[in-house]
């Protein structure tokens, strides 16, 4: 972790189900000062009876905190956000966990907040919901994406650092843009698709006869259509444009499967899926070697921050941040140049 007085930092998460429960649990499994707040009181009940300090006041769950996690639905977080900054300090880091990562930073710097909120993302989740499904080891290995800023990039080292010691996952740091256009493949377009397929087949005169077949690709297929309705809609209206952009992507090779079908073009077909295995099979097998990267802390920012954008857009992460005798060490990770 980032070194500082007083080691680890004093934490408060603020909305505690699924994403901000896991997060509360592994921060408090792992002995850090946390408090956590929720406007559901059975929830806040939850939380005490796993011995958590649950405040009833907001204000109160926040105050004096270093860091503040904001894990409410997506629509709620620009009003946390400034409820949360006027009830902390201004040396407090700001995050939140939400799928979308534009509008939240576009307010964030409208209301001058870009030095003390870093976006993040945790791409970690179940279609269960609520502080009873948390589970403290849900991020292990996972990705986790936090967007630096030049105004914030002190925050951003402490977060990072947090996230890699504390949490067991891997920083990507990406532009909120960037971000917003890679989750709508990754995680936003899938959620239109296992709706679609789940919705055909609820509306199939087979029905129930395909229950009854189903295996693991129909279960796999329709995993996240198991969401809660409301956060799945919540996210995809919040990322409209960048889904409804890459959804062309996704519809056209439809287009031309369905063609290549119905004229009995194996060769096309054939090439497909062969170029659709071959992605899949990297997804798993992946090379990323470890490089060293050091910066000075009263340098140029400018050259530490395009390191940072550049790793996450070309599929990289971070697996190590450390502050030391005036110099910031990342410990990233690239995938191997194809041969």
């Amino acid at each position: 972790m980032v070194d500082r007085p007083g080691g680890s930092p004093r934490a408060a998460v603020v909305g505690t189900g699924l994403i901000g429960g896991s997060v509360l649990l592994r921060l408090h499994g792992r002995g850090l000062d946390v408090t956590g707040w929720d406007p559901d009181t059975a929830t806040r009940a939850e939380g005490r009876a796993r011995g958590v300090p649950f405040p009833d006041e907001l204000a109160d769950a926040v105050r004096d905190r270093e860091v503040v996690f904001l894990c409410g639905p997506l629509s709620s977080l620009p009003e946390t956000l400034l409820t949360v900054a006027k009830h902390t300090g201004p040396d407090c880091v700001l995050t939140d966990v939400g799928s979308t990562k534009g509008g939240i930073a576009g307010f964030a710097a409208a209301h001058d907040l870009s030095d003390r909120f870093v976006p993040g993302h945790p791409m970690a989740g179940a279609e269960r919901a609520g502080l009873t499904a948390a589970v403290p080891e849900l991020f292990d290995g996972a990705a986790w994406v936090l967007c630096p800023a030049a105004t914030g990039i002190e925050r951003f080292r402490t977060l990072a650092a947090l996230v890699i010691d504390v949490f067991g996952a891997r920083v990507v740091p990406m532009a909120p843009d960037a971000h917003d256009a890679a989750a709508a493949l990754a995680s936003h377009i899938p959620h239109l698709l296992a709706g679609s397929l789940a919705g055909a087949v609820a509306d199939a005169d087979l029905r129930d006869a395909v229950l009854g077949l189903a295996a693991g690709s129909f279960r796999d297929g329709t995993r996240v259509a198991g969401t809660p309705a409301a956060r799945t809609v919540d996210m995809l209206l919040n990322n409209r444009d960048q889904v409804l952009a890459q959804l062309g992507r996704v519809t056209g090779l439809l287009d031309q499967l369905a063609a290549a079908l119905r004229a009995g073009d194996v060769a096309t077909l054939v090439g497909h899926y062969q170029r659709a295995r071959e992605l899949r099979l990297t997804l798993f097998d992946r090379e990323l070697p470890p490089v060293v990267r050091g910066f000075p802390l009263g340098g140029d920012v400018d050259g530490e921050l395009g390191y940072l954008l550049s790793l996450g857009t070309a599929g990289g992460y971070l697996t190590g941040c450390r502050v030391a005798a005036g110099t910031v060490t990342y410990t990233g990770h690239l995938p191997a140049t194809p041969a």
